[in-house]
């Protein structure tokens, strides 16, 4: 349920794109949503780590975990910029495969 994560009254937006960069292409996810605080950018990405209480927001927090460990093991490193209130933009890097 991608509503729940927006302030009431807010229509969610997600955007996607993608960046080359000279060795690496980097690929966005940015939402309007309630942002993160900058002090959980770092612990979010550990397995089962949560903001919230599961009644508040559904969810194991095993998914960036999954998503960090691939990435990881690919090269590659997963972030984030975010602002309370107004969004969060993940990101991903992965080095270009020369063939």
């Amino acid at each position: 349920m991608l509503h729940q994560f927006v302030q009431p009254g807010i229509k969610p937006q997600v955007r996607f794109y993608a960046e080359a960069e000279e060795e690496y292409i980097c690929l966005w996810v940015e939402d309007n949503g309630i942002g993160i605080a900058s002090e959980f950018h770092e612990i979010i990405f550990g397995l089962f780590d949560r903001l919230h209480a599961q009644k508040v927001y559904s969810g194991t927090g095993i998914g960036r975990a999954i998503a960090n460990k691939g990435v990881d093991r690919m090269g590659g490193a997963l972030g984030l910029e975010s602002t309370l209130g107004i969004g969060t933009s993940f990101w991903l890097k992965l080095c270009k495969c020369e063939s």
